[in-house]
């Protein structure tokens, strides 16, 4: 059976609508009172599991899951083997340097060299000042990232940012945007090759709505 990973969060419930769009109904994931990780459409024609965003990419790598919504944040920390196929059109972020706006730098070069950079997404900010040839120490921080200059631990931090709401609320201001994010639709190659469960008509249903 054709197995969709879902993201929690974010891109939950566009991903949801999406596939309602063609055919497949998997709203009980959000329901408040729903405890299941794993459910069949009441169609049986497909299954779904709700996995974190940041897991999308991995159960469809390994073929636990055929298909999968995920950031484009999220494909380029993880760098899973997945065929990329659709820029979805949603769940639009970017992701940013960011100081505080007290702070004497205005570009991401200004920082010094060796400084402190904070961010959850460690191997987007290596390869982001490995290519400004700008040598930092990226700490890895998994809670408020934003917690980082605030508290004089770090020059600045990469992250996720939507409305800019969150930055603006501590005192943080960007300063560069590494690159912008939306909702990706993935396929596990070998799956997406072989066309095994008519994936790529449901690829192409999924596109056409989007």
């Amino acid at each position: 059976m054709l197995t969709i990973a879902l993201p929690k969060g974010a891109l939950l419930k566009e991903s949801i609508e999406l596939c309602q769009q063609v055919g497949l109904d998997f709203s009980l994931f959000l329901s408040s009172s729903n405890r299941q990780l794993q459910i069949e459409d009441s169609q049986g024609l497909a299954k779904a599991v709700l996995v974190r965003a940041q897991d999308v990419p991995v159960y469809v790598e390994y073929g636990q899951a055929h298909l999968g919504f995920v950031g484009y944040d999220v494909l380029k920390e993880k760098k899973a083997n997945v065929a990329n196929i659709a820029n979805l059109g949603f769940g639009y972020c970017r992701m940013s340097v960011a100081v505080p706006e007290n702070s004497p730098y205005r570009s991401s070069v200004d920082l010094p060299a060796h400084g402190i950079v904070a961010s959850k997404f460690v191997n987007c900010a290596k390869e982001y000042f490995r290519s400004l040839d700008l040598p930092v120490e990226i700490v890895p921080l998994y809670g408020s990232v934003e917690l980082g200059p605030i508290t004089g631990m770090s020059e600045a931090i990469v992250d996720l940012v939507s409305t800019g709401k969150t930055l603006r609320e501590n005192g943080l201001i960007e300063i560069d945007v590494l690159f912008e994010s939306s909702a990706y639709l993935v396929a596990n190659p070998l799956t997406y090759r072989l066309n095994t469960y008519n994936l790529n008509d449901w690829v192409k249903k999924i596109i056409k709505v989007s």
